[in-house]
């Protein structure tokens, strides 16, 4: 089997992305598990599914507190719903938030998600399939999609599930016969490596894998002072919603407060009302474990529900310990630290028709020696970190505001982390900076500060700021804030897709002209174009004489940059090298380079005349082949034979 790899996986990739693949409608099938197929085989040979890349055995469940063996693990079986009771339903007149109880697990965060999820049934339906269940053809077989990415997956399992002294041991339904929820926690668990892999996270996670949306951050502590009607658009919006207290010690993890708020608990919030002639505002909150709520002003049981006019309690849907309770506005600004929106549609939390979004991505990789370097605190290799253009070019027609300012969110999320944990590896602490105009060299970034970054560096899977900068172009540099550190990630920005300029292809195109090669003749036509848009240049110009001296400089552009004169340059400044002899390349062609000529992250000049020889004779192949001149070509297997023989071998 012929199998992709680097540029020719990422080409592929793109062209089903093309194609609709990756999309809800044509979920990727996790593990290559088609639900159907698999389906069909279990019916048509009388069995029920059992899953192989995900066992019903001790691994799946953890790799520390729940790794084989241990003392949490101990007696554990797998059991299906149908061995569990007798009438086993997958959703019980309808799902709702009340079918989400915590068990042995501490993955708060996701069934927060989960019972938010629950309030929008649109929603719900694209993480939970409809038609599935345990009469008509069961198999044992269950199917739930998730946003990955940037892509969506369908995660295939059968229904085995830990049990422990005959109960579940983590997410169950209060109705003891329904199997939804713990369902699709182990969907999701198998997507992140095992149950384990879930244990301590943030609320928006869940939110975005669960919509794809783009969430945001209040510390309520400087809350805005509209955010009673920021949270009421967002429930409007159908936005999903979460808060959390923050913890100050180990010791405070889920402790319990005297008026009965868990610290570091994620919880839902699911409504807003205002009551007593509008005078009063009260927020509705959902605690996932089903139980343990607050007990202070307007709690199930407090004096002052008998206030109000009954027509208006009713109204409001007063269930008692059901885990969810109503608190005033005022109340949960002071008790609760943070505020989560998980945003579903591109103008979230703008005024109504006064701008337009469109969420765009870009994925790329921090890889050590060349584009992992790190935050501003590492001047010497900030610079090579991966940048992103993008051009701001209305300004926000908010009649109420004067300022000339354009609104955009970013959101930087580093990927599969979860699945690293039992590796001993976990979230890196990421950020970006912004700054103002394009600038790609070293020197830049040690003299100028940024004009817009992340609120903080954290080592959470997704860092998020929405920002307000005048028009203008700008570049993003997203990093990890140590240097050196491994990851892929997506950065996300809302803004309009036209205003992304491929600077990296323009500038090529521009430096290669049409026949891809650069002749001395060329290359002063070129260099006297640049340099003319310098006004602070003092220049008359390039020569034929000057050019041909360039030229001729191959080993004094490798001398520049072997700045010890050990024989050897650095894999960071074997980029300015190899800009230097007149090849523009992209992040993706820099780490292979350095794969392929780098020893202990350093190149001697053999390794560096092999690399631009390699890399003139690649582009001199493939101007053959693409005889239009559009800068793209497509080949067959000989074809790509040919291009690999033709290019010379170092």
């Amino acid at each position: 089997m012929f199998t992709y790899g680097g540029i020719s996986a990422q080409i592929s990739a793109n062209r089903l992305q093309a194609e609709g693949v990756g999309s809800f409608e044509q979920a990727l099938h996790f593990q290559n598990q088609d639900f159907e197929a698999l389906k069909q085989e279990c019916l048509e040979g009388g069995y029920l599914f059992e899953d192989p890349c995900f066992p019903a055995e001790p691994p799946s469940l953890g790799f520390k507190e729940l790794a084989p063996y241990s003392s949490k693990t101990r007696g554990v079986e797998w059991m299906r719903p149908t061995e569990l009771c007798d009438d086993p339903q997958f959703i019980v007149g309808g799902a709702s938030r009340t079918d989400i109880c915590q068990g042995a697990l501490g993955d708060c965060w996701l069934l927060a998600a989960i019972a938010s999820l629950t309030l929008h049934e649109r929603l719900l339906h694209r993480v939970v399939p409809i038609g599935q269940g345990f009469q008509d053809d069961y198999a044992g077989i269950f199917h739930f999609q998730f946003w990955q990415f940037g892509e969506w997956v369908d995660v295939v399992i059968d229904d085995r599930l830990p049990v422990r002294d005959g109960e579940l041991m983590f997410v169950h339904s209060a109705e003891g016969n329904e199997f939804w929820s713990a369902l699709v926690e182990k969907a999701y668990a198998k997507l992140n490596g095992s149950y384990e892999a879930l244990s301590g996270g943030s609320t928006t996670e869940g939110f975005e894998d669960f919509t794809g949306g783009v969430s945001e951050m209040y510390e309520l502590r400087k809350a805005p002072r509209d955010l009673y009607r920021i949270i009421s658009k967002a429930l409007e919006r159908g936005s999903l919603l979460g808060c959390s207290i923050d913890i100050t010690s180990a010791f405070d993890m889920e402790s319990v407060t005297f008026k009965k708020l868990v610290k570091g608990h994620a919880y839902s919030v699911t409504a807003l009302k205002q009551v007593m002639g509008l005078t009063e505002r009260l927020i509705r909150i959902r605690n996932p474990w089903g139980q343990v709520e607050w007990t202070g002003a307007w709690s199930d049981n407090s004096p002052e529900w008998d206030e109000i006019d009954p027509s208006e309690k009713d109204d409001l849907h007063l269930e008692m310990e059901d885990g969810e309770f109503w608190m005033s506005f005022n109340e949960f600004l002071r008790q609760f630290s943070r505020l989560e929106i998980c945003n579903l549609t591109p103008d979230a939390l703008s005024d109504d028709d006064l701008s337009h979004w469109n969420t765009i991505k870009f994925h790329g990789a921090w890889r050590r020696g060349s584009t992992a370097g790190g935050c501003r605190n590492n001047p010497n290799t900030f610079w090579i970190n991966p940048q992103y253009k993008i051009t701001l070019l209305e300004e926000d027609d908010d009649p109420e505001d004067e300022e000339v300012a354009c609104s955009f969110l970013v959101a930087l999320m580093q990927k599969d982390r979860r699945r690293y944990r039992h590796h001993g590896q976990d979230m890196h602490t990421i950020g970006f900076a912004i700054y103002e105009n394009v600038h790609l060299k070293k020197d830049f970034f040690l003299k100028h500060s940024s004009s817009a970054r992340s609120e903080t560096f954290i080592n959470l899977r997704e860092v998020s700021t929405r920002l307000r900068l005048p028009p203008g172009e700008y570049i993003i540099v997203p990093s990890t804030f140590e240097a050196s550190k491994e990851a892929d990630f997506v950065l996300r920005a809302e803004i309009t897709e036209d205003d992304i300029d491929d600077s990296f292809k323009s500038l090529f195109a521009q430096l290669a002209g049409e026949d891809m090669e650069i002749s001395v003749r060329e290359l002063r036509t070129i260099l006297n174009r640049v340099v003319s848009k310098h006004k602070d240049l003092k220049t008359d110009g390039f020569s034929m004489e000057s050019c041909r001296a360039m030229v001729n400089l191959l080993d004094g552009i490798f001398r520049e940059f072997d700045i010890d004169e050990s024989g050897t340059m650095s894999s960071y400044e074997m980029r300015l090298a190899v800009e230097s002899a007149g090849f523009k390349l992209n992040n993706r062609l820099h780490q292979i380079l350095v794969a392929r000529y780098a020893e202990n992250e350093a190149i001697d000049f053999d390794n560096f005349v092999c690399c631009l020889i390699k890399l003139e004779a690649m582009f001199r192949s493939f101007q053959q082949l693409d005889k239009d001149g559009t800068g793209t070509a497509e080949m067959n297997l000989s074809e790509v034979l040919w291009l690999d023989f033709t290019a010379v071998k170092c």
